[in-house]
């Protein structure tokens, strides 16, 4: 059971420089969602992706990383996942049209940029390269590099979702079963790696090896709790998401089915100039 002595000292922090990009962005998705009159879920989805990051930023679970390998799994499971999948849900193609054209400038000027391949990459190659020993332990024991980790994985974790389910995402590029296998590769890699942090034996980070006495559980205890955590979050997010998919990819077949019965396939229609430009 954890000391409770441990969490005495502990509470919320604050420092200003996550503000700078929180606080204008709630505040141009609040205007944008009053102005498009959007239904009130979706702010409340929103809101609720923006307090994900705020927990993991300014709650307890910041100071308690310092501690425990397992609060800094919450901490940057919250950041990769949970606030970036919110808020995306919370946007509409309405709510974000003022971006959309400095997108598809993006798009077309450096494509790399949005290909579901670097998102992949990104994600997984992101997950394993803060995990290594090394990179863990400076990220505990310097601010700047926890602020740069910080980063890299809400950067990773929005570039990640936005091709699942944003509401303008390139359905050409990754639809049907291509969507299916992106989540479930991305996720498998990512859950072998909290499996392999629940069954190595030691503790492989030196910085909560020297914690460990304070919380009575030993360094190895704590970072297979922490590997457990990685593994079942992934496979809960995975789940959902594969469902979600799958009905979103049966729903948009049996639309399509339905307009050919009615309107006729076009064939071999020529497509629109412009590209990607109809998407948005």
């Amino acid at each position: 059971m954890l000391a409770v002595a441990a969490t005495e000292s502990v509470g919320w922090n604050f420092y200003p420089g996550p503000l700078f990009i929180l606080l204008p962005v709630t505040i141009a998705y609040i205007v944008r969602w009053r102005a498009v009159r959007a239904h009130p879920g979706r702010l409340v989805l929103f809101m609720l992706g923006i307090t994900a990051v705020v927990v993991a930023l300014y709650s307890p679970i910041d100071e308690l990383g310092d501690e425990l390998l397992t609060m800094h799994m919450i901490q940057h499971l919250l950041l990769i996942d949970i606030a970036p999948i919110l808020c995306f849900l919370g946007l509409t193609k309405a709510i974000f049209r003022p971006a959309t054209k400095r997108l598809i400038v993006l798009e077309r000027s450096a494509p790399w940029l949005l290909s579901p391949l670097l998102g992949v990459a990104a994600y997984i190659g992101g997950m394993w390269l803060w995990h290594v020993p090394a990179l863990y332990d400076a990220a505990v024991r310097y601010p700047v590099v926890h602020a740069l980790e910080h980063l890299t994985f809400t950067v990773i974790g929005g570039l990640y979702w936005w091709h699942l389910i944003s509401p303008i995402r390139d359905t050409r590029r990754l639809s049907g079963m291509g969507a299916v296998m992106y989540m479930a590769g991305t996720k498998v890699f990512v859950g072998l790696l909290g499996i392999a942090l629940t069954f190595i034996p030691r503790s492989i980070y030196p910085v909560y090896q020297e914690q460990a006495n304070r919380w009575g559980i030993t360094a190895a205890e704590d970072q297979s709790i922490a590997g457990v955590l990685m593994a079942t979050e992934q496979s809960i997010i995975m789940g959902i998401a594969l469902v979600w998919l799958v009905v979103q990819a049966i729903d948009r077949s049996e639309k399509e089915q339905l307009r050919k019965e009615r309107f006729g396939d076009p064939g071999r229609a020529a497509p629109k100039p412009g590209g990607s430009r109809e998407l948005y």
